[in-house]
């Protein structure tokens, strides 16, 4: 059976969803209505919290950065450097892209307060890319970052403090990107990798957890729906065990030891009423086991928290603690 033939048949029973529809040959036509775009911010006289400007990465797979400057780095009597965070937004690995407005604006935020450097990675999507295309998208930024002559890095960016930070389905692009990232330290140099931010990560697994029995009728990323979206986003043939979704499964990846080794610190978010709860906890367990150092944010919220400016303020103070500790 041809890719073409089985992302066809893959999508037939798919349910319907706002945000998309299949198109004959199985590629999807993404609708930006309820998550639009925003441009970037790069003339410093506007009136924004941070900066920001899209810089390609490889036109041959269409993917770019957006990056996030703090105002801090204008200030022409200091010469301070800003920890550098590669970020991969959320969207199910389906959806969404660093253009996206929720996640420019949490970026923003992020650079505002900390104050730091983010690479935010428009990365491939599924199902016209299946994993590890994000993932080697991820990696590749982090190859970029190190030899690009991009004015705002190389000025401003501290390249021996730097986080991998993902959210939702980016969780799960960070993470894996981190593994690969962690057999090449020595090829990222000057890059020093210090930890990883998981916000909330999207993984999955064949059999169900509590949470997802006991949410099963949640709105927001109910079982059936992770299980469609898996479905397009795994290798063709490959269940929910695969190690690209489950990521404890035979004990977790073999360069978790890495990241102690490393002395990389990863943090790890999470929320009750989140369909995908059991699934963080059991990662960081699973990670804490193994000796890394981690630290985990856990509460009873729900997988997005965009409307809780409460959660969102809590969130953002603990990535700051988080990087500058």
């Amino acid at each position: 059976m041809s890719d073409t033939t089985a992302l066809c048949e893959s999508t037939t029973d798919f349910p319907q969803h706002p945000m998309f529809t299949f198109n004959s040959d199985g590629t999807m036509t993404r609708n930006h209505s309820l998550y639009p775009n925003t441009a970037a911010t790069p003339d410093p006289n506007d009136d924004t919290i941070a900066l920001s400007k899209d810089v390609p990465v490889n036109q041959s797979n269409n993917t770019w950065v957006r990056i996030f400057l703090p105002r801090q780095a204008l200030d022409s009597s200091t010469d301070t450097k800003f920890p550098l965070v590669v970020y991969t937004h959320g969207g199910g690995l389906l959806l969404l892209s660093a253009a996206t407005k929720i996640y420019h604006d949490l970026c923003s935020e992020i650079v505002a307060r900390v104050p730091a450097i983010i690479v935010s990675v428009d990365y491939r999507l599924a199902p016209e890319h299946r994993l590890p295309a994000a993932y080697d998208d991820a990696v590749e930024v982090l190859q970029w970052v190190k030899t690009t002559q991009e004015h705002w890095l190389r000025q401003y960016a501290d390249f021996s403090s730097c986080f991998i930070m993902g959210d939702s389905g980016g969780g799960n692009i960070a993470y894996h990107a981190a593994l690969q990232a962690a057999a090449q330290v020595d090829d990222l140099l000057p890059l020093k990798i210090k930890g990883l931010i998981l916000l909330k990560p999207f993984f999955g697994g064949v059999k169900r957890t509590e949470s997802e029995l006991r949410l099963a009728n949640q709105p927001i990323l109910p079982p059936p729906q992770t299980d469609f979206t898996w479905q397009l986003a795994l290798p063709i043939g490959a269940d929910r065990d695969h190690e690209y979704s489950n990521p404890i499964v035979g004990g977790g990846s073999k360069f978790l030891d890495q990241f102690r080794l490393l002395g990389w610190k990863v943090m790890v978010t999470g929320g009750s009423e989140d369909t995908l709860f059991d699934r963080q906890v059991e990662l960081a367990k699973l990670m804490e086991q193994k000796g890394v150092n981690v630290v985990s944010y856990f509460d009873d919220s729900p997988h997005d928290m965009i409307g809780d400016p409460v959660k969102l303020e809590a969130l953002y103070v603990n990535i700051k603690k988080f990087i500058l500790s």
